[in-house]
């Protein structure tokens, strides 16, 4: 499976499914992980993502989404929506500049799970925060999407789904570039931000934005 950091000949770090086995060996069934994507951009939704493995038919080449490929991150996507059970929730702009980016992520994550088909018995969050009102035991795992398979397979899923909307917004929001950098903060984006002003898909509450309103203002 080829990974991002191929060229730069840097082996990908391959997550496990310990972390897993051991909620399962305490009595837990249905193990969820469960991840973020488009926390950082200056436009677009931030999607979350809940992932519940069948430790039977684990596709092969789950890693952090980061560290795969486009091409790869598609082909592991397809093979998790039919051998695991796989939810995704959106923060909206709105959601973001209202109830700023953490909070608009940890509510799209608990709304990840609760959108599994069938509920999860635990969940393993990436980072060090874990949402409120989870409807099961949560555990926040540090680097869990580069350590633990179903946070990885989450991070996936998150960054596809999030990534192929952004390509759909860009026909939309011509002229910013969205099908290439995705929202992110890219030089490209920075000049056509500047040249054409925010569109309703940019996050007023983040600076570099804001200050574009308040030039165009």
């Amino acid at each position: 499976m080829a990974t991002a950091e191929s060229n730069a000949r840097v082996p990908p770090v391959r997550p496990t499914f310990k972390a897993e086995r051991a909620l399962f060996r305490a009595g837990f069934v249905r193990v969820a992980g469960v991840d973020e994507a488009g926390r950082g951009p200056l436009a677009g939704p931030v999607v979350a993502a809940a992932v519940v493995l069948d430790p039977k038919k684990i596709p092969k080449g789950i890693a952090d989404s980061k560290m795969l490929l486009p091409e790869a991150r598609e082909e592991i996507f397809a093979a998790l929506c039919a051998t695991a059970d796989i939810a995704f929730a959106f923060g909206s702009v709105t959601a973001i500049d209202r109830i700023n980016i953490l909070q608009a992520t940890l509510s799209a994550m608990r709304r990840a799970v609760c959108g599994l088909a069938l509920p999860a018995d635990a969940v393993l969050v990436d980072g060090n925060v874990l949402p409120e009102r989870m409807p099961c035991e949560a555990r926040a795992i540090v680097g869990g999407d580069s350590s633990c398979l179903s946070v990885a397979a989450a991070s996936i899923v998150a960054k596809v789904v999030r990534d192929r909307l952004m390509t759909r917004c860009d026909a939309a929001f011509a002229g910013y570039g969205l099908a290439s950098h995705k929202g992110y903060s890219t030089k490209a984006h920075q000049a056509a931000l500047t040249a054409l002003g925010p569109s309703r898909l940019h996050r007023r509450s983040f600076w570099r934005v804001a200050a574009c309103f308040e030039a165009a203002g």
